[in-house]
């Protein structure tokens, strides 16, 4: 890892393990799921409020007061309020993606549960998505949330990727291997 991106991480830790322990004593954290959720749809809608989190220009105050208005428009817990607040008071409000990131995984954990990235060459049904799930589940012993992404270059199977673990079943990574032994032959 880079040195600013792990100095990004590491702030955004800080952070968001602070949010997340005062959402959990205010009983709050379904809530606070929901905040993560519409101000991260927020920041991918708006490309203004990405340029504005990230802006060097502009002063503490007026981060401080655009992120008091998305706050109170997106009607977010105080304890995300008052950090995004300190967060534009001590020019931080860069991290916000990885905050968001960071907070989710304290979610997760909290809940027992884990993120499957799947790629697919075709979108996953319901019926499939449920299937994988019910197995990563039996796999892993935890709850499994789906991540799925679709990827046309696989041109069949799956890649799953759970933490540091991957399966890939894609036949892309098949005619790979079976390329590279037909190489080692000839």
């Amino acid at each position: 890892m880079s040195e600013p991106a792990s100095i990004s991480s590491g702030i955004a830790e800080r952070y968001a393990t602070a949010i997340f322990e005062l959402s959990k004593e205010d009983k709050s954290v379904a809530k606070l799921e929901s905040n993560i959720t519409d101000l991260a749809a927020a920041i991918d809608a708006s490309e203004d409020l990405r340029d504005m989190i990230a802006s060097p220009v502009l002063s503490r105050t007026e981060q401080a007061a655009a992120m008091a208005a998305v706050g109170q428009k997106l009607k977010l817990e105080p304890a995300l309020q008052n950090g995004l607040a300190v967060m534009a008071d001590k020019r931080r409000l860069f991290v916000l993606p990885q905050l968001l990131q960071q907070l989710t995984a304290l979610i997760a954990e909290d809940k027992g549960e884990v993120t499957a990235d799947v790629t697919s060459a075709k979108a996953l049904t319901k019926a499939q998505s449920e299937k994988l799930a019910k197995t990563l589940k039996a796999r892993i012993g935890k709850d499994v949330k789906i991540n799925a992404a679709v990827d046309e270059s696989l041109i069949g199977g799956l890649v799953v990727k759970v933490g540091s673990k991957m399966i890939d079943t894609s036949i892309r990574s098949r005619l790979d291997s079976l390329q590279n032994a037909m190489k080692e032959v000839g």
